[in-house]
């Protein structure tokens, strides 16, 4: 009987401490709105991915302590693409179905992002997606807030043709052998032609993921080069090959007055694994560099520094970097985190609602609008080359924010395409 006793004892204040401690998990769940931060952190992609996981860290840091959002705080949940794009898709069906994040934030090349936007569609959840990419994507489940085709890519290219770029009149379309690279050079070459470009003057060549060998490629660029028309190279390289694709070009005294490349996935942290004084000259395009000067970008550097150095951020504790993603990274959160305050709700759809016509004073020195129909953000287009010290010298910038154009207009139906996504 005592025996009995005791058991029952135990067994109900077992059931008390259980009932207790899934009532403290419960309610701390409600006092915080968990966010999903989808980015590879090992493989071919970590190199440019890494830091965009702590700029979401240093966001949530700062959102956090000024209240949080809906007066409840931030709680990140980190996974690890390892640059594997099947199992991105597995990991964003977990953050949403098993860790039930409110918005998820991540992915960099267009492989990755195709491969879990059916999740976010099925699931009717959010994705905010970072990176300048090929554009012919429209999803009501996607906020893109790195640069479209015509924000990015064109421009850059009538840089090139023009009288400060060089008058380029032959080119190199140079990429990764993936969706993005092949797609942009698609619009790419369309829109060359539409210049009086022949397709003699073009030339095109992909590489797999974590190619290392650029010598072969590097002799054809020369002797493409070599036939008297001004030669440019227009890159879609991503990743870790950015190394020693620009390792070789320095070896091979290729340099910007020769030939030079103009890049779409390489900023400052790329550029932090190689010796940029050979690459002097040489450009990349996009929507921020870390040396534009405005008070708003010194703020953002200096919180940058601060938090690489007290969180111990490899690399960046010494050496603190900021790059385009990163700050597409950081105006997206902020801008979710407005249309959940208007909204007063996480709910999607009226998170989506609220998402039109968001604003925020970014880093670049521009306040971007997220447009009321597309999905895509406003954004102004700089071009920069390539300094000694591995930063960038603005050499060319529109005046003012540029409407995105998801459906590029040299692609061939696009015209009878939406400028909003499809309502499903």
């Amino acid at each position: 009987m005592m025996q009995r006793r005791f058991t029952l004892k135990t067994l109900t204040a077992a059931a008390t401490v259980a009932t207790l401690a899934m009532t403290g998990l419960s309610a701390h769940a409600q006092s915080t709105i968990k966010i999903g931060v989808l980015h590879a952190l090992s493989g071919t992609m970590a190199i440019s991915e890494t830091v965009l996981k702590d700029t979401v860290l240093m966001a949530v840091d700062e959102i956090n302590a000024k209240g949080g959002v809906l007066g409840k705080k931030l709680e990140p949940v980190i996974v690890d693409t390892a640059s594997d794009w099947p199992l991105a898709a597995e990991q964003a069906k977990q953050l949403i179905s098993k860790d039930k994040v409110a918005a998820v934030f991540g992915c960099w090349t267009s492989v990755c992002r195709k491969s879990v936007l059916p999740v976010f569609e099925e699931t009717n959840s959010l994705l905010y997606y970072p990176v300048q990419y090929e554009g012919e994507e429209l999803s009501k489940n996607v906020f893109y807030t790195g640069a479209a085709p015509n924000q990015q890519a064109i421009p850059a290219v009538e840089y090139l043709m023009s009288q400060d770029g060089g008058g380029a009149k032959r080119f190199v379309l140079l990429g990764t052998d993936y969706v993005y690279p092949r797609t942009a050079n698609k619009i790419l070459r369309a829109f060359l032609h539409s210049k009086g470009v022949k397709d003699e003057d073009i030339m095109e060549a992909y590489t797999p993921f974590g190619h290392a060998d650029y010598q072969t490629i590097i002799a054809n660029i020369k002797k493409f080069a070599s036939a008297g028309k001004k030669t440019a190279v227009i890159s879609t390289i991503n990743g870790d090959s950015n190394v020693p694709f620009y390792k070789e070009l320095g070896n091979a005294g290729l340099k910007a007055t020769d030939v030079p490349v103009v890049a779409f996935s390489v900023g400052e942290e790329e550029l932090r694994g190689v010796d940029p004084k050979p690459l002097v000259g040489h450009l990349a395009s996009w929507n921020y560099f870390m040396s534009v000067k405005n008070p708003t970008n010194d703020e953002f550097v200096k919180k940058w520094s601060a938090y690489a150095k007290a969180k111990n951020i490899a690399g960046h504790k010494d050496k603190p970097l900021t790059n385009d993603p990163m700050e597409a990274t950081y105006v997206g959160i902020y801008m979710w985190k407005q249309a959940v305050e208007k909204a007063k709700s996480t709910d999607t759809d009226k998170v989506i609602a609220a998402m039109a016509g968001q604003t925020f004073a970014a880093p670049s020195g521009f306040t971007l609008k997220m447009d009321e129909k597309n999905h895509h953000l406003h954004k102004p287009v700089l071009i920069g080359e390539v300094r000694a010290d591995g930063q960038f010298n603005v050499v060319w910038k529109t005046k003012g924010p540029i409407k995105a154009q998801p459906w590029s207009p040299f692609i061939e139906g696009n015209d009878k395409k939406k400028d909003e996504p499809e309502k499903k």
